[in-house]
C-alpha cells in the first residue's frame, strides 16, 4: 500500500490519514457532508461553499472530469473536499481537466482514501465542526491547536460578489432585473436570460437608489454563504425596495429577506447540503426534490407577527423551506430551484415573470 500523505483532522481529536490531491497547502475550514450522487463540479464552484470543507457521501468522485463551460462561478473558494474515491482517468469526451488538476489550478486542498461514511455519521450525530486538512507528518497536537487558533472568517459574501457591475442579456428581452450579487451561481443568471430576462448583477453593498437607477421590473437576491447576520447592509437595501418591486430570493437571499420582517434565523446541527431534498410546495400540495446548500433556517415561531406565510416545507425535519409577503410581491425559498426548463422547480420563476407582468400593468 503506498504511504499516506495527507491527514483530516477534526475538531474532536479525530483524525483520517488519506492520500492528498489538488493544492498542497492546509485548510482550516468549517466541514459540512454533501449527499449528491453527481453534480461535484457545480459544488466546487457554488459560491456558497466559500470556506467549507466539504465531505461527499457518495464514494466515487472526478469521473466524468471538469468541464470549462460547466462551471458556476469564475473563481471558485471551497475550502477543501474530502471523497472516498478521486478519479482521475475520467471517460467523458466533454472533460478538459481531471479533479486533481482542477484543484490544483484553484488552489483547493483535497483528500482520498478515507472512510467518508464514519465522517459523516460524526457530523451528523456530533453536529458541523471545525476540521483541518494537513501534512500526515503533522502531529495530533499540532493540528488541533492550529484548528483552535484559526479564527474563521466572516466576510465571505463580501470577498466573492463581484466588485463593478455586469450584464447578461438575451435576444429580444422582456424585462429587466437587477440580480444581487451575494456568491450568484451562473445558472441561476442562465435561467432569468431563458425566461426573456436581462440581467444587471450587482455588488452585495449596492443601495436601494443605486440599484433603481437601472430602472428594472425586478429583484433577485441570489444564494451565498455565511450567515445572514454578516450581511445586514443587503436587508437595508431589501428593505427599501420592499412593495416597489417584485423580489424573488433564494438560499441566502431567502434567509435576509426574513430578517428584513423581523423574522430570525437559527443554526441547524448540521445543516442541508444536497440535490435529494423533499419539499413541499403547500399552495397544490405537490412534491419537489430540489438541491439545498445551507447552515441557518427560520426560526417559525419569530414569523408570528410579520407579513410572512410559509408557502414550502422540508418534508426531512419540517423545517420552513419558501416564504411570502404578498401585498409586496416578495417571495423566497430556502432551496436552490433546479436550473433547467424541464426541473419541478422551474415554477418559480415563472411565478416571478408573472408577478414583474402584473406590477408592470398594474
Amino acid at each position: 500500500m503506498r504511504p499516506f500523505t495527507k491527514k483530516l483532522v477534526l475538531e474532536n481529536g479525530k483524525e483520517f490519514p488519506g492520500y492528498g490531491f489538488g493544492s498542497n497547502r492546509a485548510a482550516v475550514c468549517e466541514i459540512v457532508f454533501n449527499t449528491s450522487m453527481v453534480g461535484y463540479q457545480e459544488i466546487v464552484s457554488d459560491p456558497t461553499y466559500t470556506d467549507q470543507i466539504v465531505v461527499m457521501t457518495y464514494p466515487l468522485m472526478g469521473n466524468y472530469g471538469f468541464m470549462d463551460e460547466d462551471y458556476e462561478s469564475k473563481f471558485p473558494t471551497m475550502g477543501g473536499m474530502v471523497v472516498r474515491e478521486c478519479c482521475d482517468a475520467p471517460s467523458n469526451f466533454r472533460y478538459t481537466k481531471t479533479m486533481n488538476e482542477t484543484f490544483e489550478e484553484l488552489d483547493i486542498p483535497g483528500i482520498s482514501g478515507v472512510d467518508t461514511r464514519m465522517i459523516t455519521r460524526i457530523i451528523r450525530n456530533e453536529g458541523t465542526q471545525r476540521a483541518a486538512i494537513v501534512d500526515i507528518e503533522m502531529s495530533l497536537e499540532e493540528a488541533l491547536k492550529l484548528i483552535s487558533t484559526t479564527e474563521l472568517r466572516h466576510d465571505q459574501v463580501e470577498r466573492i460578489s463581484c466588485k463593478k457591475r455586469w450584464f447578461s442579456r438575451t435576444p429580444n428581452h422582456t424585462w429587466d432585473v437587477v440580480a444581487i450579487d451575494c456568491g450568484i451561481k451562473y445558472s441561476f443568471i442562465r435561467q432569468l436570460n431563458m425566461k426573456g430576462c436581462n440581467v444587471t448583477i450587482v455588488p452585495f453593498n449596492s443601495t436601494a437608489e443605486e440599484i433603481m437607477a437601472f430602472n428594472p421590473d425586478g429583484i433577485f437576491l441570489s444564494n451565498g454563504p455565511g450567515d445572514p447576520a454578516d450581511v445586514a447592509v443587503v436587508g437595508k437595501a431589501i428593505e427599501a425596495l420592499r412593495g416597489k418591486l417584485p423580489i424573488f430570493g433564494v438560499d441566502l437571499g431567502h434567509q435576509i429577506i426574513a430578517m428584513t420582517y423581523g423574522a430570525k434565523n437559527e443554526r441547524l446541527k448540521f445543516g442541508h447540503h444536497g440535490a435529494n431534498h423533499p419539499v413541499k410546495c403547500l399552495e397544490n400540495g405537490k412534491l419537489e426534490i430540489v438541491s439545498q446548500n445551507h447552515n441557518f433556517v427560520i426560526n417559525e415561531a419569530s414569523l408570528e407577527g410579520t407579513p410572512l406565510s410559509v408557502t414550502h416545507r422540508n418534508l426531512l425535519d419540517g423545517t420552513i423551506a419558501g416564504i411570502e409577503a404578498m401585498e409586496d410581491n416578495v417571495f423566497s425559498v430556502q432551496y436552490q430551484p433546479d436550473c433547467t426548463p424541464e426541473a419541478s422547480s422551474n415554477y418559480l420563476f415563472d411565478k416571478f415573470i408573472k408577478l414583474m407582468e402584473e406590477h408592470k400593468n398594474a
